[in-house]
């Protein structure tokens, strides 16, 4: 007689949230298996039902709090936090390559798609930066318009504006959402 081999199972992942103020509202940070996994702002487009962001628990944020705090006090520009981005591949190229826009500098959805090897791609590049379920520390609202001007983001257009003014320096036009 053999044996048949069973499956091996793994434990459901765990989720965490906590919520945090920052100047451009409220933002809710979501870890599975202790990993950030989500930072999402209110009202945000593809914003996941709440009711899957696990229980309320500050514990595993407290270096993306940390560098999120120095980040909006204008001291920290880039982000070392480990990251559990679920999606396609192509999608986690697409996160990926948002990681290397400088600073305070922008790209368009084409300038993405060709550092993608697919200039025929920045639609499909466009969707997946729309689906970045890590926004300001994956910055996808560096990404503008094939002639500059801001195109859609998930957190709004004002939202985007005054992230990019802030990384600029420059004083914000946009007017405050919170």
């Amino acid at each position: 007689m053999t044996a048949t081999p069973t499956a091996i199972r793994k434990p459901p992942a765990t989720r965490q949230h906590t919520v945090l103020d920052s100047p451009y509202g409220p933002l809710t940070l979501v870890a599975t298996d202790g990993v950030l996994a989500g930072l999402y702002m209110t009202e945000q487009r593809h914003r996941p039902p709440e009711d899957t962001f696990g229980v309320p628990d500050p514990e595993p944020f407290a270096e993306t709090v940390r560098q999120l705090d120095a980040y909006f006090a204008g001291d920290l520009t880039t982000f070392d936090l480990p990251l559990r981005l679920d999606g396609t591949p192509f999608q986690r190229a697409v996160w990926a390559e948002l990681r290397q826009i400088p600073y305070g500098e922008t790209r368009s959805y084409g300038e993405l798609a060709e550092r993608l090897g697919k200039p025929g791609a920045s639609r499909a590049v466009g969707l997946a930066n729309g689906r970045n379920p890590v926004g300001i520390i994956v910055p996808c609202h560096r990404v503008v318009g094939a002639t500059g001007g801001l195109t859609g983001y998930g957190g709004g257009l004002d939202r985007k504006r005054r992230l990019l003014d802030f990384e600029r320096g420059e004083p914000s036009e946009a007017p405050a959402l919170f």
